[in-house]
């Protein structure tokens, strides 16, 4: 089951996120994420948080159209992002894309990358989506379209990676060694229509970027 997560940090109506959500299954608004699917004209399944980023009125509009609200108090110890995974893995979703969730707040932006960790130890295809950039958090293998010229860069946020394999790409490598700082994986782009990455340990976030 494909599930969207949108949260309430920068989102821009552009045609590629309006694709994703009508692919999906299932559609969660964590707190303000409401208002952008409300400026954007879908409803949610649920909204769940703690409700101190959404607008009055768009609580309003979602109470009269019976959307189900699902409050937590302020103080808690997990995001509204988060406790929006815990919703979508009760629901039983196969691959949970988060919208929203990057923005001026580093603190939560830094939050949401990582939850990715969370979704790759279930088993769970995730990714963040935004205006300009599809986020991926790898540990062993992943594939990704794209068209020629586009950026694609990895950045590895374990001490070592490695057995990385970069393939359909500009500058490829076999069975490579990264360090966590190394800039070596920045500013790739795609020679081929597809890109694999594989390594054989470590934790590695991909961006797939639009300059």
């Amino acid at each position: 089951m494909n599930c969207i997560i949108v949260a309430s940090g920068t989102l821009v109506d552009t045609p590629g996120i309006r694709r994703l959500l009508n692919q999906a299954d299932l559609i969660i608004a964590a707190d303000g994420g409401a208002t952008h699917l409300k400026q954007m004209n879908f409803m949610p399944h649920v909204i769940i948080g703690d409700l101190d980023s959404i607008l009055p009125d768009t609580k309003r509009f979602y109470e009269k159209n019976k959307t189900p609200i699902i409050s937590y108090p302020a103080r808690k110890n997990h995001t509204d992002t988060d406790l929006c995974i815990d919703f979508a893995l009760e629901k039983k979703a196969t691959e949970i894309t988060l919208l929203g969730v990057t923005g001026n707040r580093l603190d939560h932006t830094l939050a949401n990358l990582f939850l990715l960790r969370r979704l790759a130890d279930l088993g769970i295809k995730g990714k963040i989506v935004d205006a300009n950039n599809e986020i991926y958090l790898v540990t062993k293998h992943l594939e990704l379209t794209g068209e020629k010229g586009d950026p694609l860069s990895i950045i590895p946020v374990s001490d070592i990676i490695t057995g990385l394999t970069l393939e359909g790409l500009e500058y490829p490598l076999e069975n490579a060694s990264i360090p966590m700082g190394s800039s070596l994986g920045i500013s790739n782009c795609f020679k081929e229509t597809m890109a694999t990455i594989s390594i054989s340990a470590g934790i590695l976030l991909v961006t797939k970027s639009r300059d």
